[in-house]
């Protein structure tokens, strides 16, 4: 089955819930799975649990068929995303502007070329969506 996965904050920002329900869209057309992937960062000394991710995402769009919440512990947002693309075997991430710059920006220090797309598509063969802020 195709796997989408989709990276947000919690609580849920604006932006992240543009991003999920571009996700969630995506996995519909697609008849796939859908992965809700938050990361709970080391330095900042707050954890949110799969519980809190989900009641979070089913209060905005109701309950969701095929869909799973994970939290991953780490210290670097981006990392903790490509791993868990990675270890998944996703074949869709949807992420937000914002997202998408930060890692970028993380590959220009392994990488001339910061195509984030272009990469994972070769590395992971996984399609990458970004999903621009709405207009305020």
């Amino acid at each position: 089955m195709t796997l989408v996965v989709v990276p947000v904050r919690y609580p849920l920002t604006n932006h992240s819930r543009r991003t999920l329900e571009e996700a969630i869209e995506v996995a519909r057309e697609r008849d796939a799975a859908l992965t809700v992937l938050h990361v709970n960062l080391y330095q900042n000394g707050k954890s949110v649990t799969r519980t809190d991710l989900k009641d979070a995402v089913e209060r905005q769009f109701g309950r969701l068929d095929n869909a799973r919440y994970v939290v991953r512990p780490g210290f670097l947002v981006e990392e903790s995303i490509l791993d868990e693309v990675a270890a998944e075997e996703a074949d869709v991430v949807v992420i937000g502007s914002k997202q998408a710059s930060r890692l970028r920006r993380l590959f220009r220090r392994f990488t001339d070329n910061p195509d984030i797309e272009a990469y994972l598509n070769t590395h992971l063969e996984c399609d990458v969506i970004t999903v621009e802020r709405a207009m305020a």
